[in-house]
């Protein structure tokens, strides 16, 4: 562990949410670095091409870090494992997703980089690897030593074209061992409350964090069952912060709203563009889930 080069990130579209999530991560000592503008599957690839990161920490900037000392305890376990990875299954467990359980959603990782570089090659050969590989031509074998008993609802193998970055984590396990980590819903009814295989609380993730700065009018004709998103993660961010006792959370005055406010025209002027690159993709997938 002591030769390990550990480092944190996180994929954000959000300035202000990224900020309060940070102090969650920022008091472990560790260089945290923000992935903007990233699409769904391309930032795993950005983490690899770091070859000064032996071990990253992905974390969302809508999961908020409940345990430090747990999360590099996990650290330390899957480093002596030999796991790849370690993450909430992305159904079965305490989502509000029905995905792959196979999958790890990746609110939250701990990617074994050197072990994967080490053994596969460098970014550009592993996303070649991933391009190639054929998930159902290995599902029997996969489901077939799945850890079930973390599971608390029916699992869903046969979904394979949920999201971009499936191919990823179907490839990820397959050739390599992923530590999947047992999950549960908080009472918000959005929330998963992730642990690690000693039962501590590792973080918690809010979800629907693209409603978190939109108006309550806009968010109920995008998705009518979401409500207002803003006052239950602020309510998550306390309960977690008054968890810990050691997080104080940054005040926002006027300077700090206008850069808030100028980041997300910027991220939204680089991010419309992309998805509309994306649909033909995105059609495909869908497509592919059809047929």
């Amino acid at each position: 562990m002591d030769t390990l080069n550990i480092k944190i990130y996180c994929r954000s579209f959000d300035l202000r949410l990224y900020e309060k999530s940070r102090c969650f991560y920022e008091t472990m000592g560790l260089p945290c670095v923000r992935l903007t503008d990233q699409s769904a599957d391309g930032y795993f690839y950005t983490m690899l091409h770091d070859t000064d990161c032996d071990i990253a920490i992905n974390v969302d900037e809508d999961c908020f870090i409940a345990n430090p000392q747990a999360v590099m305890d996990l650290v330390k376990e899957v480093v002596a494992g030999g796991y790849a990875n370690a993450g909430c299954p992305d159904g079965g467990g305490g989502t509000p997703r029905n995905g792959n359980p196979l999958v790890t959603n990746p609110f939250f990782n701990v990617f074994n980089l050197h072990l994967i570089r080490a053994q596969e090659g460098n970014a550009d050969t592993i996303r070649k690897k991933v391009k190639a590989f054929d998930y159902k031509s290995h599902i029997e074998e996969m489901k077939a030593t799945y850890p079930t008993d973390i599971l608390i609802r029916e699992p869903l193998y046969d979904r394979w074209g949920l999201e971009p970055y499936y191919p990823f984590f179907f490839w990820l396990a397959y050739h390599f061992k992923t530590l999947y980590l047992p999950s549960q819903k908080h009472i918000d009814g959005w929330t998963t409350m992730l642990y690690d295989t000693q039962g501590h609380l590792l973080c918690q993730h809010s979800w629907l964090s693209r409603f978190y700065s939109v108006p309550g009018f806009i968010v109920r004709h995008w998705q009518s069952d979401a409500g207002q998103q803003k006052t239950r993660i602020d309510a998550l961010i306390v309960e977690t912060a008054t968890m810990r006792g050691d997080i104080q959370l940054p005040e926002e005055h006027c300077s700090a709203r206008l850069r808030y406010g100028l980041d997300k025209i910027i991220r939204w002027c680089i991010k419309v563009p992309q998805r509309i690159m994306g649909w033909p993709k995105k059609l495909k997938r869908k497509l592919s889930r059809n047929s």
